[in-house]
């Protein structure tokens, strides 16, 4: 059987999309050996994953159901796209957000 996981890292980069625990776990498994793609991918979700928690604290705050659904469609589509282009084998950014991730979250390595 065929190895198809060719890209080093990307076992890491999926795992960094399953929550913001798995983009913490994801964090030290890249920690030795680094792995460019790795790096890319836990940065992506991990911006995400900080971004809803952010949002879903502010709009509990100031309730609106509608905030709410908008938030819930943003981060579900945001996470599809970066989750399917960690398992393609894809360094995409997210659309609008995911080169300020790139820029902020430099600690990450």
């Amino acid at each position: 059987m065929e190895n198809k996981n060719n890209i080093p890292g990307k076992t890491t980069a999926v795992i960094a999309y399953l929550t913001i625990i798995g983009a913490i776990i994801a964090m030290s498994m890249n920690m030795e050996p680094k792995h460019s793609f790795a790096r890319f991918h836990t940065r992506q979700a991990f911006g995400l994953h900080l971004m809803f928690h952010g949002f879903a604290l502010f709009s509990s705050v100031w309730f609106n159901q509608y905030a709410l659904y908008g938030l819930y469609l943003c981060y579900i589509v945001l996470w599809v796209y970066g989750f399917l282009g960690a398992l393609s084998d894809k360094k995409q950014e997210v659309p609008i957000v995911g080169p300020y991730f790139q820029k902020w979250f430099t600690f990450i390595q």
